[in-house]
């Protein structure tokens, strides 16, 4: 069994999930704002992605990370690196809470765990798939240095790769 990590950055506690997160991400996947992940998504798949966060760490060493805010305890979010039969590389992606956007949280949050996969996991790169339309998530993946990558392939035609060196 691997051990799923606990990652600290300045702000934030990235930690495992619990099922005290299910009522928070699935009101998250319900609504429009997971639209930029083909959402918003019912009960039964918002669970069977729930629960793909949490399988891939004993299949494939990595997954789905809750973002805690460090003084307060409170979950704003999540960061995950997926990978599998559903995504053709490894791939960095985020999504916060309504009342964590804009305040540096996300960027914080998948830049410590782009630290830990480089220096822990040894992952030669990964990538982020975004929804054309999600400025927000285009704008992070550049800050985080990402290039785009017009010739990679991804799970959805539509969405861009941003390629983290």
């Amino acid at each position: 069994m691997v051990d799923i990590p606990t990652l600290r950055t300045e702000r934030l506690i990235l930690r495992p999930m619990t099922m005290d997160d299910w009522p928070a991400y699935f009101a998250f996947m319900q609504s429009g704002r997971s639209a930029g992940m083909g959402g918003p998504f019912d009960k039964k798949m918002s669970w069977a992605l729930f629960c793909h966060d949490m399988a891939q760490w004993p299949l494939m060493g990595n997954g789905g990370l809750m973002i805690d805010d460090g003084a307060s305890g409170t979950c704003l979010g999540q960061v995950g690196i997926n990978h599998g039969p559903l995504f053709p590389e490894h791939e960095l992606g985020w999504f916060v809470y309504p009342g964590a956007e804009g305040k540096g949280i996300a960027f914080e949050a998948a830049q410590g765990f782009l630290d830990w996969a480089r220096s822990e996991r040894r992952l030669p790169g990964l990538v982020s798939y975004v929804d054309e339309d999600n400025l927000r998530s285009r704008q992070l993946a550049e800050r985080l240095g990402g290039v785009l990558d017009a010739e990679a392939e991804r799970p959805n035609p539509e969405d861009l790769v941003y390629r983290h060196f």
